[in-house]
Protein backbone atom coordinates (compact mmCIF):
# COMPACT_ATOMS: atom_id res chain seq x y z
CA UNK A 1 0.00 0.00 0.00
CA UNK A 2 2.91 2.33 0.52
CA UNK A 3 3.39 2.79 -3.20
CA UNK A 4 -0.27 3.43 -3.94
CA UNK A 5 -1.76 6.82 -4.61
CA UNK A 6 -3.11 8.56 -1.51
CA UNK A 7 -6.31 10.33 -2.42
CA UNK A 8 -8.51 12.79 -0.55
CA UNK A 9 -12.22 11.96 -1.01
CA UNK A 10 -13.42 15.49 -1.58
CA UNK A 11 -12.77 16.57 -5.20
CA UNK A 12 -15.59 14.95 -7.19
CA UNK A 13 -14.58 12.45 -9.84
CA UNK A 14 -10.89 13.49 -9.93
CA UNK A 15 -9.94 10.33 -8.04
CA UNK A 16 -10.73 8.07 -10.98
CA UNK A 17 -7.75 7.90 -13.39
CA UNK A 18 -7.94 6.91 -16.99
CA UNK A 19 -7.43 3.22 -16.36
CA UNK A 20 -7.17 1.85 -19.85
CA UNK A 21 -5.01 3.30 -22.61
CA UNK A 22 -6.22 1.04 -25.40
CA UNK A 23 -9.75 0.38 -26.63
CA UNK A 24 -11.34 -2.88 -25.63
CA UNK A 25 -13.12 -4.46 -28.55
CA UNK A 26 -15.19 -7.61 -28.54
CA UNK A 27 -15.44 -10.04 -31.44
CA UNK A 28 -14.10 -8.08 -34.39
CA UNK A 29 -13.29 -5.27 -31.92
CA UNK A 30 -11.45 -7.10 -29.06
CA UNK A 31 -7.70 -7.23 -29.19
CA UNK A 32 -5.67 -4.15 -28.38
CA UNK A 33 -6.01 -4.52 -24.59
CA UNK A 34 -3.63 -7.51 -24.58
CA UNK A 35 -0.01 -6.94 -23.65
CA UNK A 36 1.33 -8.46 -26.88
CA UNK A 37 0.33 -6.54 -30.01
CA UNK A 38 1.20 -9.52 -32.22
CA UNK A 39 -0.96 -11.81 -30.09
CA UNK A 40 -3.85 -9.32 -30.31
CA UNK A 41 -3.45 -8.89 -34.05
CA UNK A 42 -3.36 -12.65 -34.63
CA UNK A 43 -6.56 -13.18 -32.67
CA UNK A 44 -8.19 -10.21 -34.37
CA UNK A 45 -7.54 -11.86 -37.73
CA UNK A 46 -8.78 -15.21 -36.41
CA UNK A 47 -12.05 -13.77 -35.20
CA UNK A 48 -12.56 -11.81 -38.40
CA UNK A 49 -11.90 -14.95 -40.43
CA UNK A 50 -14.51 -16.92 -38.46
CA UNK A 51 -17.09 -14.17 -38.87
CA UNK A 52 -16.42 -13.91 -42.60
CA UNK A 53 -16.76 -17.68 -42.99
CA UNK A 54 -20.12 -17.59 -41.22
CA UNK A 55 -21.28 -14.62 -43.28
CA UNK A 56 -20.26 -16.17 -46.61
CA UNK A 57 -20.58 -19.94 -46.23
CA UNK A 58 -22.94 -20.85 -43.38
CA UNK A 59 -26.03 -22.74 -44.53
CA UNK A 60 -28.48 -20.18 -43.14
CA UNK A 61 -28.46 -16.43 -43.63
CA UNK A 62 -27.55 -14.76 -40.34
CA UNK A 63 -27.37 -11.20 -39.07
CA UNK A 64 -23.69 -10.95 -38.07
CA UNK A 65 -24.39 -7.95 -35.83
CA UNK A 66 -26.94 -10.00 -33.87
CA UNK A 67 -24.49 -12.88 -33.66
CA UNK A 68 -21.81 -10.59 -32.19
CA UNK A 69 -24.29 -9.14 -29.71
CA UNK A 70 -25.20 -12.65 -28.53
CA UNK A 71 -21.57 -13.80 -28.35
CA UNK A 72 -20.11 -10.93 -26.33
CA UNK A 73 -21.81 -11.89 -23.02
CA UNK A 74 -20.62 -15.48 -23.53
CA UNK A 75 -17.01 -14.33 -23.89
CA UNK A 76 -17.21 -12.11 -20.80
CA UNK A 77 -18.91 -14.80 -18.71
CA UNK A 78 -15.55 -16.59 -18.55
CA UNK A 79 -14.03 -13.71 -16.55
CA UNK A 80 -15.98 -12.79 -13.40
CA UNK A 81 -19.69 -12.27 -12.61
CA UNK A 82 -19.44 -8.46 -12.66
CA UNK A 83 -17.67 -7.95 -15.97
CA UNK A 84 -20.70 -7.46 -18.20
CA UNK A 85 -21.75 -6.12 -21.58
CA UNK A 86 -24.48 -3.53 -22.17
CA UNK A 87 -26.04 -2.70 -25.50
CA UNK A 88 -26.25 1.00 -26.35
CA UNK A 89 -29.89 1.07 -25.19
CA UNK A 90 -29.14 -0.77 -21.95
CA UNK A 91 -26.18 1.41 -21.05
CA UNK A 92 -28.24 4.55 -21.60
CA UNK A 93 -30.95 3.32 -19.24
CA UNK A 94 -28.41 2.18 -16.62
CA UNK A 95 -26.55 5.50 -16.72
CA UNK A 96 -29.79 7.44 -16.40
CA UNK A 97 -30.70 5.58 -13.20
CA UNK A 98 -27.34 6.34 -11.58
CA UNK A 99 -27.19 9.91 -12.90
CA UNK A 100 -30.24 10.79 -10.86
CA UNK A 101 -32.57 11.71 -13.70
CA UNK A 102 -34.10 10.54 -16.93
CA UNK A 103 -36.50 11.94 -19.47
CA UNK A 104 -40.08 10.79 -19.12
CA UNK A 105 -43.60 11.94 -18.38
CA UNK A 106 -43.36 12.11 -14.57
CA UNK A 107 -45.63 9.43 -13.14
CA UNK A 108 -45.40 6.39 -10.91
CA UNK A 109 -47.58 3.57 -12.16
CA UNK A 110 -48.80 0.10 -11.26
CA UNK A 111 -50.09 -2.55 -13.66
CA UNK A 112 -53.41 -3.93 -12.43
CA UNK A 113 -55.72 -6.13 -14.46
CA UNK A 114 -53.53 -5.66 -17.56
CA UNK A 115 -53.95 -1.87 -17.38
CA UNK A 116 -51.51 0.93 -16.52
CA UNK A 117 -52.79 2.64 -13.37
CA UNK A 118 -51.30 6.00 -12.41
CA UNK A 119 -50.33 5.83 -8.72
CA UNK A 120 -48.59 9.19 -8.42
CA UNK A 121 -48.15 12.26 -10.58
CA UNK A 122 -44.79 13.85 -9.75
CA UNK A 123 -45.32 17.46 -8.66
CA UNK A 124 -44.08 19.94 -11.26
CA UNK A 125 -43.50 17.17 -13.79
CA UNK A 126 -44.75 17.02 -17.40
CA UNK A 127 -47.87 14.98 -16.60
CA UNK A 128 -49.05 17.29 -13.84
CA UNK A 129 -48.68 20.26 -16.16
CA UNK A 130 -51.15 18.83 -18.68
CA UNK A 131 -53.65 17.61 -16.06
CA UNK A 132 -53.04 13.90 -15.47
CA UNK A 133 -54.26 12.72 -12.08
CA UNK A 134 -53.45 9.90 -9.71
CA UNK A 135 -56.02 7.17 -10.37
CA UNK A 136 -56.05 7.68 -14.14
CA UNK A 137 -55.80 4.58 -16.34
CA UNK A 138 -53.63 4.75 -19.45
CA UNK A 139 -55.48 2.75 -22.11
CA UNK A 140 -53.70 3.94 -25.25
CA UNK A 141 -50.29 5.31 -26.18
CA UNK A 142 -49.84 7.26 -29.42
CA UNK A 143 -53.31 6.16 -30.61
CA UNK A 144 -52.43 2.48 -30.13
CA UNK A 145 -54.52 0.52 -27.61
CA UNK A 146 -52.27 -0.48 -24.73
CA UNK A 147 -54.06 -2.97 -22.51
CA UNK A 148 -53.96 -6.73 -22.13
CA UNK A 149 -51.13 -9.23 -22.16
CA UNK A 150 -48.58 -6.95 -23.84
CA UNK A 151 -48.63 -4.58 -20.85
CA UNK A 152 -45.55 -5.12 -18.68
CA UNK A 153 -43.14 -2.83 -16.83
CA UNK A 154 -40.39 -2.96 -19.46
CA UNK A 155 -42.73 -2.24 -22.34
CA UNK A 156 -44.42 0.62 -20.47
CA UNK A 157 -41.06 2.24 -19.64
CA UNK A 158 -39.94 1.88 -23.23
CA UNK A 159 -43.07 3.63 -24.49
CA UNK A 160 -43.28 6.39 -21.87
CA UNK A 161 -39.60 7.31 -21.55
CA UNK A 162 -37.85 9.12 -24.35
CA UNK A 163 -35.73 12.10 -25.29
CA UNK A 164 -36.42 15.38 -23.60
CA UNK A 165 -38.76 17.52 -25.69
CA UNK A 166 -40.39 14.62 -27.53
CA UNK A 167 -44.13 14.12 -27.09
CA UNK A 168 -46.38 11.18 -26.36
CA UNK A 169 -50.16 11.02 -26.75
CA UNK A 170 -52.04 9.24 -23.99
CA UNK A 171 -55.60 7.95 -23.89
CA UNK A 172 -56.89 8.19 -20.32
CA UNK A 173 -59.80 6.45 -18.63
CA UNK A 174 -60.99 8.42 -15.59
CA UNK A 175 -63.57 7.45 -13.01
CA UNK A 176 -65.74 10.56 -13.35
CA UNK A 177 -66.45 10.17 -17.06
CA UNK A 178 -67.19 7.43 -19.55
CA UNK A 179 -65.24 9.26 -22.27
CA UNK A 180 -61.62 8.44 -23.08
CA UNK A 181 -59.64 11.61 -22.42
CA UNK A 182 -56.70 12.57 -24.61
CA UNK A 183 -53.51 14.22 -23.32
CA UNK A 184 -50.32 15.12 -25.15
CA UNK A 185 -47.37 15.12 -22.75
CA UNK A 186 -43.98 16.58 -23.60
CA UNK A 187 -41.26 14.50 -21.96
CA UNK A 188 -38.93 16.28 -19.56
CA UNK A 189 -36.24 15.58 -16.97
CA UNK A 190 -37.51 13.47 -14.08
CA UNK A 191 -35.41 13.27 -10.91
CA UNK A 192 -34.49 9.84 -9.52
CA UNK A 193 -33.99 10.10 -5.78
CA UNK A 194 -31.43 8.03 -3.87
CA UNK A 195 -32.82 8.84 -0.42
CA UNK A 196 -36.23 7.22 -0.07
CA UNK A 197 -37.02 8.65 3.33
CA UNK A 198 -35.58 10.50 6.31
CA UNK A 199 -37.45 11.06 9.56
CA UNK A 200 -37.11 11.00 13.34
CA UNK A 201 -37.63 7.59 14.94
CA UNK A 202 -37.70 9.21 18.37
CA UNK A 203 -36.65 12.52 19.92
CA UNK A 204 -32.92 11.92 19.31
CA UNK A 205 -32.68 9.23 16.59
CA UNK A 206 -32.69 10.13 12.90
CA UNK A 207 -33.35 7.52 10.20
CA UNK A 208 -32.19 7.73 6.57
CA UNK A 209 -33.05 5.15 3.90
CA UNK A 210 -30.60 5.16 0.94
CA UNK A 211 -31.66 3.01 -2.04
CA UNK A 212 -28.58 3.38 -4.32
CA UNK A 213 -25.34 5.30 -4.78
CA UNK A 214 -25.97 7.56 -7.77
CA UNK A 215 -24.50 10.92 -8.73
CA UNK A 216 -26.93 12.84 -6.51
CA UNK A 217 -26.72 10.51 -3.49
CA UNK A 218 -24.23 12.50 -1.41
CA UNK A 219 -26.11 15.78 -1.88
CA UNK A 220 -29.42 14.13 -0.97
CA UNK A 221 -27.85 12.38 2.00
CA UNK A 222 -26.17 15.45 3.46
CA UNK A 223 -29.41 17.44 3.05
CA UNK A 224 -31.42 14.74 4.84
CA UNK A 225 -28.87 14.45 7.64
CA UNK A 226 -28.77 18.21 8.12
CA UNK A 227 -32.55 18.38 8.37
CA UNK A 228 -32.60 15.61 10.97
CA UNK A 229 -29.86 17.38 12.92
CA UNK A 230 -32.01 20.50 12.98
CA UNK A 231 -34.89 18.40 14.33
CA UNK A 232 -32.76 17.30 17.27
CA UNK A 233 -31.08 14.12 16.01
CA UNK A 234 -27.98 13.19 18.03
CA UNK A 235 -27.63 9.66 16.68
CA UNK A 236 -28.44 8.09 13.33
CA UNK A 237 -29.54 4.87 11.67
CA UNK A 238 -28.44 4.59 8.02
CA UNK A 239 -30.52 1.92 6.26
CA UNK A 240 -28.65 0.30 3.35
CA UNK A 241 -30.78 -2.85 3.17
CA UNK A 242 -31.53 -3.71 -0.44
CA UNK A 243 -28.99 -1.13 -1.68
CA UNK A 244 -27.03 -2.80 -4.50
CA UNK A 245 -24.41 -0.04 -4.74
CA UNK A 246 -23.47 2.31 -7.58
CA UNK A 247 -20.75 4.95 -7.66
CA UNK A 248 -17.92 4.20 -5.22
CA UNK A 249 -17.04 7.86 -4.70
CA UNK A 250 -20.49 8.58 -3.25
CA UNK A 251 -19.90 5.96 -0.55
CA UNK A 252 -16.49 7.55 0.14
CA UNK A 253 -18.01 11.02 0.50
CA UNK A 254 -20.67 9.66 2.89
CA UNK A 255 -18.14 7.78 5.02
CA UNK A 256 -15.98 10.92 5.20
CA UNK A 257 -18.83 12.69 7.02
CA UNK A 258 -18.41 10.39 10.04
CA UNK A 259 -14.63 10.01 10.25
CA UNK A 260 -11.94 12.17 11.81
CA UNK A 261 -8.97 13.20 9.67
CA UNK A 262 -6.51 10.71 8.20
CA UNK A 263 -8.68 7.62 8.49
CA UNK A 264 -8.41 5.12 5.64
CA UNK A 265 -11.82 4.64 3.98
CA UNK A 266 -11.05 2.12 1.23
CA UNK A 267 -8.21 1.20 -1.11
CA UNK A 268 -8.05 -0.57 -4.47
CA UNK A 269 -5.43 -2.88 -5.97
CA UNK A 270 -5.41 -3.90 -9.62
CA UNK A 271 -3.20 -5.76 -12.03
CA UNK A 272 -1.15 -2.62 -12.61
CA UNK A 273 0.08 0.04 -10.20
CA UNK A 274 -1.94 2.64 -12.09
CA UNK A 275 -5.09 0.95 -10.81
CA UNK A 276 -3.99 1.17 -7.15
CA UNK A 277 -5.38 3.98 -5.03
CA UNK A 278 -6.19 4.92 -1.45
CA UNK A 279 -8.95 7.13 -0.09
CA UNK A 280 -8.58 8.89 3.25
CA UNK A 281 -10.88 11.06 5.34
CA UNK A 282 -10.08 14.76 5.43
CA UNK A 283 -11.56 15.66 8.82
CA UNK A 284 -14.24 17.97 7.40
CA UNK A 285 -17.20 15.69 8.18
CA UNK A 286 -20.24 17.15 9.90
CA UNK A 287 -21.14 14.06 11.96
CA UNK A 288 -17.83 12.94 13.46
CA UNK A 289 -19.17 12.82 17.03
CA UNK A 290 -22.62 11.32 16.48
CA UNK A 291 -23.40 7.67 17.18
CA UNK A 292 -24.33 5.78 14.01
CA UNK A 293 -25.71 2.35 13.13
CA UNK A 294 -25.65 0.93 9.59
CA UNK A 295 -28.34 -1.59 8.60
CA UNK A 296 -27.42 -4.24 6.03
CA UNK A 297 -28.90 -7.40 4.54
CA UNK A 298 -28.04 -9.99 1.91
CA UNK A 299 -28.84 -7.51 -0.89
CA UNK A 300 -26.50 -4.81 0.45
CA UNK A 301 -23.66 -4.76 -2.08
CA UNK A 302 -20.67 -2.95 -3.59
CA UNK A 303 -20.60 0.76 -2.66
CA UNK A 304 -22.92 0.01 0.29
CA UNK A 305 -20.37 -2.48 1.57
CA UNK A 306 -17.60 0.10 1.18
CA UNK A 307 -19.53 2.49 3.45
CA UNK A 308 -20.39 -0.19 6.02
CA UNK A 309 -16.85 -1.61 5.95
CA UNK A 310 -15.23 1.81 6.42
CA UNK A 311 -17.29 2.58 9.51
CA UNK A 312 -16.91 -0.94 10.91
CA UNK A 313 -13.14 -1.18 10.42
CA UNK A 314 -12.57 2.28 11.88
CA UNK A 315 -14.75 1.31 14.89
CA UNK A 316 -16.85 4.33 14.02
CA UNK A 317 -20.25 2.71 13.44
CA UNK A 318 -22.13 -0.40 14.47
CA UNK A 319 -23.27 -2.73 11.65
CA UNK A 320 -26.60 -4.48 12.28
CA UNK A 321 -28.51 -7.03 10.20
CA UNK A 322 -27.34 -10.08 8.28
CA UNK A 323 -24.31 -10.79 6.12
CA UNK A 324 -24.09 -8.54 3.06
CA UNK A 325 -23.87 -9.66 -0.57
CA UNK A 326 -20.08 -9.78 -0.96
CA UNK A 327 -19.06 -7.72 -4.01
CA UNK A 328 -15.49 -6.47 -3.74
CA UNK A 329 -14.66 -5.92 -7.40
CA UNK A 330 -14.23 -2.51 -9.05
CA UNK A 331 -15.57 -1.97 -12.57
CA UNK A 332 -14.56 0.58 -15.18
CA UNK A 333 -17.02 1.38 -17.95
CA UNK A 334 -15.45 1.18 -21.42
CA UNK A 335 -17.44 2.56 -24.32
CA UNK A 336 -17.26 0.67 -27.62
CA UNK A 337 -17.48 2.21 -31.11
CA UNK A 338 -21.26 1.63 -31.41
CA UNK A 339 -21.96 3.30 -28.01
CA UNK A 340 -22.42 -0.05 -26.31
CA UNK A 341 -20.14 -0.65 -23.33
CA UNK A 342 -18.33 -3.15 -21.19
CA UNK A 343 -18.15 -2.76 -17.45
CA UNK A 344 -14.87 -4.54 -16.82
CA UNK A 345 -13.37 -5.48 -13.48
CA UNK A 346 -10.02 -3.67 -13.22
CA UNK A 347 -9.32 -3.90 -9.48
CA UNK A 348 -10.42 -5.24 -6.13
CA UNK A 349 -11.29 -2.95 -3.28
CA UNK A 350 -10.22 -3.54 0.31
CA UNK A 351 -11.67 -2.20 3.54
CA UNK A 352 -9.34 -0.36 5.96
CA UNK A 353 -8.43 -3.57 7.82
CA UNK A 354 -7.18 -5.09 4.56
CA UNK A 355 -10.04 -7.45 3.78
CA UNK A 356 -11.56 -8.00 0.35
CA UNK A 357 -15.16 -9.00 0.95
CA UNK A 358 -15.71 -10.45 -2.56
CA UNK A 359 -17.40 -13.84 -2.28
CA UNK A 360 -16.08 -16.82 -4.22
CA UNK A 361 -16.95 -17.08 -7.91
CA UNK A 362 -14.33 -19.54 -9.15
CA UNK A 363 -13.96 -23.31 -9.26
CA UNK A 364 -17.49 -24.22 -10.28
CA UNK A 365 -19.22 -22.04 -7.68
CA UNK A 366 -22.80 -21.19 -8.67
CA UNK A 367 -22.56 -17.44 -8.07
CA UNK A 368 -26.18 -16.65 -8.93
CA UNK A 369 -27.49 -19.39 -6.61
CA UNK A 370 -25.45 -18.31 -3.58
CA UNK A 371 -28.18 -16.10 -2.12
CA UNK A 372 -30.74 -18.89 -2.46
CA UNK A 373 -28.31 -21.19 -0.66
CA UNK A 374 -28.27 -18.80 2.29
CA UNK A 375 -32.02 -19.23 2.66
CA UNK A 376 -31.91 -23.00 2.20
CA UNK A 377 -29.05 -23.40 4.70
CA UNK A 378 -30.92 -21.35 7.31
CA UNK A 379 -28.35 -18.55 7.45
CA UNK A 380 -30.99 -15.84 7.06
CA UNK A 381 -32.78 -17.16 10.13
CA UNK A 382 -29.93 -18.24 12.42
CA UNK A 383 -26.57 -16.72 13.33
CA UNK A 384 -25.14 -20.20 13.91
CA UNK A 385 -25.75 -21.05 10.23
CA UNK A 386 -23.84 -18.02 8.93
CA UNK A 387 -21.01 -18.95 6.57
CA UNK A 388 -17.80 -17.23 7.67
CA UNK A 389 -14.39 -17.86 6.13
CA UNK A 390 -12.37 -18.31 9.33
CA UNK A 391 -9.16 -18.34 7.27
CA UNK A 392 -9.64 -14.64 6.43
CA UNK A 393 -9.40 -13.00 9.83
CA UNK A 394 -8.67 -9.27 10.18
CA UNK A 395 -8.82 -6.77 13.02
CA UNK A 396 -10.28 -3.29 13.30
CA UNK A 397 -8.40 -0.31 14.73
CA UNK A 398 -9.35 -1.31 18.31
CA UNK A 399 -8.69 -5.00 17.77
CA UNK A 400 -12.17 -6.29 16.99
CA UNK A 401 -12.27 -9.36 14.74
CA UNK A 402 -13.75 -9.00 11.24
CA UNK A 403 -13.76 -11.39 8.31
CA UNK A 404 -13.13 -11.19 4.57
CA UNK A 405 -14.10 -13.33 1.62
CA UNK A 406 -17.87 -13.20 1.72
CA UNK A 407 -19.55 -9.91 2.50
CA UNK A 408 -19.66 -7.74 5.62
CA UNK A 409 -20.45 -9.80 8.70
CA UNK A 410 -22.60 -7.63 11.01
CA UNK A 411 -21.58 -6.72 14.55
CA UNK A 412 -25.10 -7.63 15.66
CA UNK A 413 -26.88 -10.36 13.69
CA UNK A 414 -30.65 -9.99 13.28
CA UNK A 415 -32.51 -12.99 11.80
CA UNK A 416 -35.22 -12.49 9.22
CA UNK A 417 -38.50 -11.78 11.04
CA UNK A 418 -41.10 -14.41 10.15
CA UNK A 419 -43.69 -13.28 12.69
CA UNK A 420 -47.11 -13.28 11.07
CA UNK A 421 -45.93 -14.92 7.84
CA UNK A 422 -48.60 -17.57 7.27
CA UNK A 423 -49.78 -19.40 4.16
CA UNK A 424 -52.66 -16.90 3.89
CA UNK A 425 -50.29 -13.92 3.93
CA UNK A 426 -48.03 -15.58 1.35
CA UNK A 427 -51.04 -16.17 -0.91
CA UNK A 428 -52.25 -12.55 -0.79
CA UNK A 429 -48.71 -11.16 -1.05
CA UNK A 430 -47.83 -13.32 -4.07
CA UNK A 431 -50.98 -12.10 -5.79
CA UNK A 432 -50.06 -8.47 -5.07
CA UNK A 433 -53.32 -7.95 -3.20
CA UNK A 434 -52.05 -5.52 -0.52
CA UNK A 435 -50.86 -3.18 -3.31
CA UNK A 436 -54.06 -3.62 -5.33
CA UNK A 437 -56.27 -3.08 -2.30
CA UNK A 438 -54.32 0.05 -1.30
CA UNK A 439 -54.65 1.49 -4.80
CA UNK A 440 -58.38 0.74 -4.88
CA UNK A 441 -58.83 2.28 -1.42
CA UNK A 442 -57.03 5.48 -2.44
CA UNK A 443 -58.96 5.60 -5.71
CA UNK A 444 -62.29 5.31 -3.88
CA UNK A 445 -61.36 7.84 -1.17
CA UNK A 446 -59.24 10.20 -3.24
CA UNK A 447 -61.24 13.33 -2.45
CA UNK A 448 -61.08 12.93 1.33
CA UNK A 449 -57.44 11.83 1.28
CA UNK A 450 -56.47 14.86 -0.83
CA UNK A 451 -57.65 17.18 1.96
CA UNK A 452 -55.24 15.68 4.48
CA UNK A 453 -51.98 17.45 5.30
CA UNK A 454 -49.82 14.42 6.20
CA UNK A 455 -49.83 10.70 6.94
CA UNK A 456 -50.34 11.27 10.69
CA UNK A 457 -53.72 12.87 10.01
CA UNK A 458 -54.47 10.01 7.61
CA UNK A 459 -53.78 7.41 10.30
CA UNK A 460 -56.13 9.17 12.72
CA UNK A 461 -58.99 9.10 10.21
CA UNK A 462 -58.65 5.48 9.09
CA UNK A 463 -61.38 3.00 10.02
CA UNK A 464 -60.68 0.77 13.00
CA UNK A 465 -58.23 -2.07 12.46
CA UNK A 466 -61.08 -4.61 12.58
CA UNK A 467 -63.00 -2.77 9.85
CA UNK A 468 -59.94 -2.22 7.64
CA UNK A 469 -58.85 -5.86 7.96
CA UNK A 470 -62.37 -7.03 7.17
CA UNK A 471 -62.48 -4.88 4.04
CA UNK A 472 -59.17 -6.33 2.89
CA UNK A 473 -60.25 -9.92 3.53
CA UNK A 474 -63.48 -9.33 1.59
CA UNK A 475 -61.46 -7.83 -1.27
CA UNK A 476 -59.05 -10.77 -1.26
CA UNK A 477 -61.99 -13.17 -1.43
CA UNK A 478 -63.24 -11.47 -4.59
CA UNK A 479 -59.73 -11.91 -6.02
CA UNK A 480 -59.72 -15.65 -5.45
CA UNK A 481 -58.09 -15.96 -2.02
CA UNK A 482 -60.71 -17.30 0.42
CA UNK A 483 -60.83 -16.16 4.04
CA UNK A 484 -59.04 -18.42 6.54
CA UNK A 485 -59.44 -16.60 9.81
CA UNK A 486 -57.13 -18.82 11.85
CA UNK A 487 -54.22 -17.69 9.67
CA UNK A 488 -55.59 -14.19 9.10
CA UNK A 489 -55.52 -13.51 12.85
CA UNK A 490 -51.91 -14.71 13.03
CA UNK A 491 -51.01 -12.36 10.15
CA UNK A 492 -53.17 -9.50 11.41
CA UNK A 493 -50.36 -7.06 12.31
CA UNK A 494 -48.25 -7.64 9.19
CA UNK A 495 -51.29 -7.28 6.90
CA UNK A 496 -52.53 -4.09 8.55
CA UNK A 497 -49.05 -2.55 8.62
CA UNK A 498 -48.57 -3.31 4.92
CA UNK A 499 -51.86 -1.91 3.70
CA UNK A 500 -51.65 1.23 5.87
CA UNK A 501 -48.14 1.93 4.62
CA UNK A 502 -49.12 1.30 1.00
CA UNK A 503 -52.18 3.54 1.22
CA UNK A 504 -49.99 6.26 2.74
CA UNK A 505 -47.41 5.88 -0.05
CA UNK A 506 -50.04 6.08 -2.76
CA UNK A 507 -51.33 9.26 -1.10
CA UNK A 508 -48.22 11.04 0.21
CA UNK A 509 -45.18 9.20 -1.26
CA UNK A 510 -42.27 7.24 0.26
CA UNK A 511 -41.79 9.77 3.05
CA UNK A 512 -45.11 8.50 4.45
CA UNK A 513 -44.54 4.82 3.63
CA UNK A 514 -41.44 4.13 5.72
CA UNK A 515 -42.53 5.68 9.05
CA UNK A 516 -45.52 3.32 9.02
CA UNK A 517 -43.87 0.27 7.48
CA UNK A 518 -40.88 0.43 9.84
CA UNK A 519 -42.90 0.58 13.05
CA UNK A 520 -42.52 -3.12 13.79
CA UNK A 521 -39.17 -3.60 12.03
CA UNK A 522 -37.09 -5.91 14.22
CA UNK A 523 -33.75 -4.76 12.76
CA UNK A 524 -34.54 -1.12 13.51
CA UNK A 525 -35.72 -2.01 17.00
CA UNK A 526 -32.45 -3.91 17.58
CA UNK A 527 -30.47 -0.88 16.37
CA UNK A 528 -32.33 1.44 18.76
CA UNK A 529 -31.67 -0.91 21.69
CA UNK A 530 -27.97 -0.92 20.82
CA UNK A 531 -27.94 2.87 20.64
CA UNK A 532 -29.71 3.11 24.00
CA UNK A 533 -26.88 1.01 25.48
CA UNK A 534 -24.31 3.26 23.72
CA UNK A 535 -22.84 0.31 21.82
CA UNK A 536 -22.22 2.59 18.83
CA UNK A 537 -20.17 5.12 20.76
CA UNK A 538 -16.76 5.80 19.18
CA UNK A 539 -14.45 4.01 19.44
CA UNK A 540 -16.37 0.75 19.44
CA UNK A 541 -14.38 -1.68 21.57
CA UNK A 542 -14.07 -5.47 21.44
CA UNK A 543 -16.69 -7.39 23.41
CA UNK A 544 -15.47 -8.55 26.80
Amino acid sequence: MSQAKRTNPRPPFLWMPILLAAAVVVGIFIGNRFSSRKYAADNDRKLNTILNLIANDYVDTLNIDDLIEQSIPEILSNLDPHTVYFSAQEIKAANEELSGSFSGIGISFMILNDTINVVEVIPGGPSEKVGLLAGDRIVSIDDSTFVGEKVNNNEVMKRLRGDKGTKVKLGISRNNTSKILSFIVERGDIPVNSVDASYMLDKTTGYVKVNQFGRTTYDEFITAMGSLKNEGAKRFIIDLRGNGGGYMEMAIYMANEFLSANRLIVYTKGRYKRDDSQFWSDGSGNFQNDEVVVLIDEFTASASEIFAGALQDNDRGLVVGCRSFGKGLVQQQLTLPDSSAIRMTIARYYTPSGRCIQKDYKGGVNYEKELLDRYLSGEIYSKDSMKIDKSQVFTTSTGRTVYGGGGIVPDIFVPRDTTGITSYYIDVANAGLPQKFAFAYVDHNRKSLASMTDYKQFLRTLPSDDVLLGEFVDYATTQGVPARWFYINQSRDVILTSIKALIARDTFGNEAFYPIYNRNDVTIQTAIKALNKHKAMFPILPSK
